[in-house]
């Protein structure tokens, strides 16, 4: 095989793990939804009469992970899982701080000056996504770009 022919399939290979990505990351991002009342309860199992593991607040994003009738089982960021109702769940995008701490700065890079703090745990409304940056708005409306590895949600 010449080299221009191992180049192309280089080449071919690369773009289809490149789509797989793609494709994995829409896939992932279909199956997200958020908190979308007040609270919600997170439950063990698909029903109202299953106890109460934690109770979420408004935005909080979670990865679908099974359905079973009007009842969607979820993982949170830390990989915990339980059962909520699909009816008070919403697209409204949010993330969660993943890190200890996360910079908070004016613009999508490392290079723009830092504005902020957030804590791991910290809930964020997502407003924008730009490559491997979030631009993300505390509850009290202060805004700014976190790097995407130290987030996770939608």
């Amino acid at each position: 095989m010449n080299a221009t022919h191992q180049a192309r399939h280089f080449m071919a290979a690369a773009g289809l793990c490149l789509l797989a990505l793609c494709a994995s990351a829409a896939h992932a991002q279909q199956n997200m939804v958020s908190v979308a009342g007040s609270t919600l309860n997170m439950r063990e199992g698909p029903g109202t009469q299953s106890a109460v593991l934690w109770e979420l607040k408004r935005g909080y994003p979670l990865e679908i992970t099974d359905r079973k009738g009007s009842w969607v089982k979820v993982r949170d960021f830390e990989g915990d899982t339980g059962w909520v109702a699909r009816s008070l769940t919403g697209k409204a995008p949010h993330h969660v701080v993943k890190s200890k701490v996360a910079n908070i700065r004016s613009g999508p890079g490392t290079q723009h000056r830092i504005v902020g703090k957030a804590e791991y745990g910290e809930l964020l409304r997502t407003r924008e996504k730009r490559a491997d940056w979030v631009r993300v708005e505390r509850e009290e409306g202060v805004s700014g770009w976190i790097a995407r590895q130290l987030l996770w949600g939608f």
